[in-house]
C-alpha cells in the first residue's frame, strides 16, 4: 500500500509543472513563464539608448551625436563596455532584491536569458573569450552562502558556450556594502580591493575578459575590477550586468 502512494505521489509530482500555472513574479497574473509575455514586453523589449562604455541611459538626442556619456568621455573607466538588460527600478528592482537578498536562485537563468537577449540587440558587440563574476569577499559570501553575479554567469557561460572561470580574482578584503556608501566614498572603499591569483594569471593574459554582475549603481566596482585585470594583463573587458541604475 505505501509502495503505491509513493508511486503515486512521485507521479503527481511529475506532472505538477504542467498541470499547476504558475504567475509572473512581476504583476503576479498567470502565466507560463516566470515573466509573462506583458511584462517581458514592457520590461525587457524595449530598447533604451545607452552609453558604450557605461550603459547609463541617454537622452535620444545625445545618443544621436555621441555613443558615450560625458563622464566616460571626462574620465574613461578601465572597462570598455556595458551590456545591461533592464533598468534597476520598479518592478524590475525587486527581482534583483529577491535572487540578491530572498534566495531566489531560480532566478538566475531568467536574468541570463534577459542579459543574452540584450547582447543579440547591442551594437557590434565583441564576444569575450572567458568570463568571471565579480567575487564576494569571506564574510559576505558565508553570510548569503552564495554569489549572485557567479550564478547569473553560470547560465550565461553556458548560454554562450563561453568558459566561466569563477576564480580569476578574489577580493583580499571585506568592503562596506556600496550602496550603502555616499558616492564620494565608493572609491575608497573599493580601491585595491581586488587580486588576480597567481594560479590565474594565464587565464587573464592576453585576454577579453567578460565581467558579470546583478547591477551596476556609479560602476566604481566594475571599475576597479578591470583595471586589476588589465594589470594582469587583460586586453579588453566588458560588463554584462542584469540591471543598471537610472542615475551614477
Amino acid at each position: 500500500m505505501f509502495s503505491h502512494l509513493r508511486h503515486w505521489s512521485q507521479h503527481l509530482l511529475a506532472r505538477l509543472p504542467e498541470a499547476v500555472p504558475c504567475s509572473c513574479a512581476l504583476c503576479g497574473m498567470t502565466s507560463d513563464d516566470v515573466i509573462c509575455d506583458g511584462c517581458h514586453a514592457q520590461f525587457f523589449i524595449r530598447r533604451q539608448h545607452r552609453c558604450a562604455q557605461c550603459a547609463i541611459a541617454l537622452p535620444e538626442i545625445a545618443a544621436i551625436t555621441a555613443a558615450r556619456c560625458g563622464n566616460c568621455l571626462k574620465q574613461p573607466p578601465a572597462f570598455d563596455a556595458t551590456i545591461v538588460a533592464a533598468d534597476y527600478a520598479p518592478p524590475i528592482d525587486q527581482l534583483v532584491l529577491a535572487l540578491k537578498f530572498g534566495n531566489q536562485l531560480a532566478l538566475a537563468p531568467l536574468f541570463s536569458s534577459m542579459l543574452r537577449d540584450a547582447m543579440l540587440h547591442a551594437p557590434a558587440i565583441e564576444l569575450p573569450t572567458r568570463l568571471t563574476a565579480v567575487p564576494l569577499g569571506a564574510q559576505r559570501l558565508a553570510e548569503r552562502g552564495f554569489n549572485q553575479a557567479l550564478e547569473i554567469g553560470k547560465h550565461l557561460s553556458r548560454a554562450l558556450g563561453i568558459r566561466l572561470d569563477p576564480c580569476m580574482t578574489t577580493r583580499v578584503r571585506d568592503t562596506h556594502a556600496q550602496a550603502l556608501l555616499h558616492p564620494d566614498e565608493r572609491h575608497k572603499n573599493i580601491k585595491h580591493a581586488f587580486v588576480v591569483p597567481d594560479a590565474a594569471i594565464d587565464q587573464v593574459r592576453g585576454q577579453h575578459i567578460g565581467v558579470i554582475d546583478d547591477v551596476i549603481t556609479t560602476g566604481e566596482t566594475l571599475n576597479e575590477l578591470a583595471a586589476t585585470l588589465k594589470r594582469f594583463g587583460a586586453v579588453r573587458v566588458t560588463n554584462f550586468v542584469f540591471a543598471r541604475t537610472l542615475f551614477k
